[in-house]
Order: C-alpha cells, then structure tokens, then sequence
C-alpha cells in the first residue's frame, strides 16, 4: 500500500513545466511573447521552440529505407 501511495504522488507531481514563459505552446499569442517585445529579453518563440522542431522536421524529412525494391 506504501508503494501505490508513494507511487500516486510522483504521478499526480507531472505536468508540462517550461523554462521561460514563452516556450509553453499556450502563451504563443500573448503580447509579451510577440515581437517586438520578446526580442529584448530574446524570449521569443522562435527562439525557443525553432531549433526543436528543425530536429523533428529534418528526421521526418529522411524516408526511411524501403523493403519493395
């Protein structure tokens, strides 16, 4: 029974965090997190979230070996 309790409250302790305020996907269209007002503290999404999604998109963009030939 210790366990399950134990176990409960490290699963009820997860949630999205993010590092600066501008990185988290919901506060895209805030004034604080659009140009130019991000550029000063360089908290602008494209700054943060960009190099991520170059990642994800290039290892897409590699078709995968195909077996038919």
């Amino acid at each position: 029974m210790k366990y399950a309790l134990v176990l409960l409250l490290l699963l009820a302790g997860c949630e999205d965090r993010y590092r600066y305020h501008c990185q988290d996907p919901k506060h895209f269209a805030e004034k604080r997190c659009q140009r130019p007002d991000c550029l000063f503290t360089q908290d602008c999404p494209d700054y943060l979230v960009a190099p991520v999604l170059e990642k994800q998109i290039a290892t897409q963009a590699t078709p995968p070996a195909s077996a038919d030939r």
